[in-house]
């Protein structure tokens, strides 16, 4: 176990990846480990932006983006693990998940990928992929799947 230094892990904010950033935090705790924690967002079409800036009021316009959502639940999970004692990095990257994950595994040198055994839910989970089976196979360290479910 002394051999994590870099762990990395994902969060979209959902109960399953909240309980793989929980014991993710305790394992990085226990080893002395850094944690990189990943969000991933979608890119959101510039006139739906713009329909939402146009709905909200003039001092806040500027804040309306597409990493809005993924900024704060990192912002707000990082906070709670500094809490704990734990050196953690926040990652906002576009597109898959998994890829968001692996790109930021290889990024670090990572020793270790934590994701929790329920991906995305629904039949698009079923056409791509879970998440956790993609990193699984395609990722450059070792990968603790947590049980979630």
């Amino acid at each position: 176990m002394s051999s994590f230094k870099t762990i990395v892990v994902g969060t979209d904010g959902s109960g399953t990846a909240t309980e793989a950033v929980r014991q993710a935090t305790e394992l990085a705790a226990a080893t002395g480990a850094r944690l990189e924690l990943v969000s991933a967002y979608e890119p959101v079409s510039g006139v739906r932006l713009r329909q939402e800036a146009a709905q909200a009021p003039d001092d806040v316009q500027w804040m309306v983006n597409p990493r809005e959502d993924v900024d704060a639940t990192l912002q707000q999970t990082a906070d709670d693990i500094r809490a704990q004692g734990v050196d953690v990095t926040i990652w906002a990257r576009q597109g898959d998940p998994a890829d968001a994950i692996l790109d930021v595994a290889e990024e670090q040198a990572a020793d270790l990928i934590v994701v929790g055994n329920r991906g995305m839910t629904g039949a698009k989970r079923f056409l791509l992929g879970s998440v956790p089976n993609k990193i699984s196979h395609h990722a450059p360290c070792s990968v603790l799947i947590i049980r979630t479910t």
